[in-house]
């Protein structure tokens, strides 16, 4: 059995930050700067060569002081209600692992739900992870380790998590098994210049 929905909508990361950066007037260099990337690991992902971490993603997404939800591509006005059906998610690919939309994308609110599964051995990546807000976490399935400053949390399936986003986390699945987790985001600064409390690696 497939761990990964099929009919959800696959977002094309790439493109979609190239249509950020340039829609800014950001220089890929200007770019590298900001988030504390390499030029050359910004142009690998820019040119579809390999798909950027989860942490990466949240420092993309801070230097260019959008929301991550931006890379899902939505240019619907935000709306007050949103229906979601299960085969209308947006998604994003990461090594070893999934990251869904749950709507945050499309709300006209400070509230972001996502649904991230992961295979044996999947992470964030190599950088900690940091932005506004605060963050729950609930895990679905299999297990997860949450490490918030320098306090690591294995979370089971029914065990929740939250925190002040403020302060730098990363997680891993450190089972054989797929790992499912709800992470919902809240409570973050709109207009806020997010790059600001993203770390450097």
């Amino acid at each position: 059995m497939n761990v990964f929905q099929r009919d959800a909508v696959s977002v094309d990361v790439s493109s979609r930050l190239r249509e950020l950066r340039e829609g800014q007037g950001v220089s890929m260099r200007t770019l590298a700067s900001r988030s504390g990337l390499s030029a050359n690991a910004l142009s690998m992902i820019e040119r579809g060569k390999t798909s950027p971490s989860v942490s990466t993603l949240y420092k993309l997404a801070g230097a260019l002081g959008v929301s991550i939800t931006a890379f899902f591509g939505t240019e619907d006005e935000k709306r007050k209600t949103v229906f979601l059906k299960h085969d209308e998610r947006t998604r994003l690919s990461f090594t070893r692992g999934v990251f869904e939309a749950l709507g945050g994308e499309n709300f006209a609110g400070r509230v972001e739900p996502f649904m991230l599964t992961m295979e044996s051995g999947a992470s964030c990546g190599p950088h900690d992870i940091v932005h506004s807000g605060h963050e729950f976490v609930f895990c679905l399935r299999g297990q997860l380790d949450y490490t918030v400053e320098k306090e690591t949390f294995r979370l089971e399936p029914g065990d929740s998590l939250l925190f002040a986003s403020r302060l730098r986390h990363r997680w891993k699945n450190p089972n054989h098994t797929v790992a499912n987790a709800l992470i919902v985001i809240s409570g973050f600064e709109e207009g806020e210049e997010l790059h600001v409390m993203h770390w450097k690696k």
